[in-house]
């Protein structure tokens, strides 16, 4: 009887120990995938989804549907994804807003995304444009600054909201220049586009995914781009560093893919392999540096250590600049 009992918890616990490496192998099954965009369609971020779900569908033989969960800056897509169950079959393409700096301005956030979301892979990587409304007498980022210490709290700029990575990043700018110049939060690009077009307001921030195309058809003038260098797509639009009084700025937005904490780690390491495939693809390469974007690439770690850098930068900015959401 003892002898029964031992080979019964032996086989027992060699079960148990075999449990994750198969549902690993097994993964994906007949399930699709659901990749959560914390945004409206149409925006940079679903349209980068989109294209990532479509090519990661073709690799794994599996369905990859895209769930538009909008609102509260991306807070509400986020959330959703952290209390999804951790089996592989949800992920989320998460950005700078809502994974590195909600929590550091609103303490109605809840999640923790470090801690509540697994990183998966580096997607992209983007620079902000900075565009000036048609009759704005500054050509570059120079004169801009000019202007701006001629006539303090006079000019206004618009950006995705309070918080965001446009807004540090113009927080950064006046703070180095030594300018003062009129946030104006507004919920999304197409509001901006229109208002700085319209001349409601003098200055409208984009990322270059969505400023490129309005700045080639020559709709809007583009004063300088974040980014440490020129962007390819707009070779004629200095980089915020070539200014003396921004020497050394740079500040890029970014998007990556996410999964809920205890995930297992091999169908994280499988989505960051074939996730790193699809982004070296020439078609979807081509579609990215179109826009602007620069693909990423690199382990599950390396998107960790990434975040955790970006996380201390954004902390610093809204400290310094005393950033609070309402």
């Amino acid at each position: 009887m003892f002898k029964r009992l031992f080979l019964s918890v032996s086989a027992l616990a060699a079960a148990l120990c075999l449990a994750p490496a198969a549902g690993a192998d097994t993964w994906p099954d007949a399930r699709p995938l659901t990749l959560i965009v914390p945004f409206s369609p149409g925006g940079n971020v679903d349209t980068t989804a989109r294209l990532v779900a479509q090519k990661l569908s073709d690799r794994l033989k599996q369905s990859v549907i895209v769930d538009n969960v909008a609102g509260a800056g991306g807070v509400l897509g986020v959330a959703k994804a952290v209390h999804a169950k951790p089996d592989g079959y949800t992920l989320v393409m998460g950005f700078d807003g809502p994974i590195s700096v909600a929590r550091l301005i609103n303490s109605a956030v809840k999640y923790d995304a470090e801690a509540d979301l697994a990183p998966v892979a580096l997607v992209t990587t983007a620079p902000v444009v900075l565009l000036a409304r048609p009759g704005l007498p500054v050509q570059n980022m120079d004169e801009l600054i000019a202007l701006a210490r001629e006539k303090p709290d006079t000019l206004t700029y618009a950006s995705s909201g309070v918080g965001t990575v446009l807004h540090l990043a113009m927080e950064v700018m006046q703070d180095q220049a030594k300018v003062k110049l009129v946030h104006v939060p507004y919920r999304g690009g197409a509001q901006i586009t229109n208002d700085v077009m319209g001349g409601q307001v003098d200055l409208g921030l984009l990322v270059t995914t969505s400023a490129t195309p309005l700045v080639q058809q020559k709709k809007l003038h583009a004063l300088g781009v974040t980014s440490a260098a020129r962007v390819d797509t707009l070779p004629q639009v200095q980089a915020f560093g070539e200014t003396p009084a921004l020497k050394g700025f740079e500040l890029n937005t970014w998007t990556g893919v996410f999964v809920p904490v205890g995930t297992d780690p091999a169908v994280v390491e499988r989505l960051n392999l074939e996730l790193n495939a699809v982004l070296r693809m020439d078609e979807v390469q081509k579609r990215l540096a179109e826009g602007g974007a620069m693909p990423g690439q690199g382990t599950p770690q390396d998107f960790a250590a990434f975040l955790k850098k970006e996380k201390a930068l954004y902390a610093h900015i809204v400290k310094s600049a005393n950033i609070q959401q309402e």
